[in-house]
């Protein structure tokens, strides 16, 4: 393994501000160095990520899911990260705001026994849904979706897990961005979208469901 990121975070750190983001403190530092070196071993043998190298991973994967962390509401205690694949921003949130329960969705077997690990490993307070997204009955106050297959559909699904008052986070384009806002439906109020690397291409959209019932 090369040693981008050792010792621990510190280029991860440099990503960090390079995006206009504060800096992880050591704790944080060494549990997403802990979480990189489980990615790459795992994606030598299971297809977890199409970004193989270590400055691709912090570069792309993790400042993205920082940012979205970040960017978060206050008061959410509970939240699904739909589709999560190789954790991305479930593990990231769950490492950055311990106060939300997240909980990750793979259908995928050994994508999710993957996040497993990174669970296990880690300790962070995250659990691991084998199975479709569509098919948990529970509310959350937030869902999480990003880099998920036929996105459109899967945010029209992941809407109706959002509870009234709750948030939907989009990891996207620009470009994609006003169709998913019409798959969510006219229930969503969206705020100001951020872009997580101060590029204009992809972007962190908030939108709160209205609290009042129909």
């Amino acid at each position: 393994m090369s040693e981008t990121l050792s010792p621990p975070g510190i280029r991860l750190n440099a990503l960090l501000a390079e995006a206009g983001l504060d800096p992880l403190d050591s704790v944080l530092s060494q549990s997403f160095q802990d979480y990189l070196s489980l990615l790459l071993r795992w994606n030598a043998r299971v297809n977890l990520t199409a970004i193989r190298d270590e400055e691709g991973i912090a570069s792309r994967h993790f400042v993205e899911s920082i940012a979205c962390a970040r960017s978060l509401p206050t008061g959410i205690a509970t939240l699904l990260d739909f589709g999560s694949g190789a954790g991305f921003p479930g593990i990231p949130i769950a490492l950055c705001r311990q106060e939300i329960a997240v909980t990750l969705a793979e259908s995928q077997g050994k994508k999710a026994a993957f996040l497993c690990e990174v669970v296990r490993v880690l300790g962070v307070s995250a659990t691991v849904h084998s199975g479709r997204a569509e098919t948990i009955r529970d509310a959350f106050d937030c869902v999480t979706l990003r880099a998920v297959d036929k996105m459109e559909l899967a945010v029209l699904a992941a809407s109706k897990l959002v509870r009234p008052g709750g948030w939907l986070a989009l990891m996207t384009s620009t470009a994609d961005l006003p169709t998913l806002h019409e798959a969510a439906g006219a229930e969503f109020t969206w705020s100001k979208s951020l872009p997580p690397h101060g590029s204009e291409d992809r972007v962190i959209a908030l939108g709160e469901r209205c609290s009042k019932t129909p």
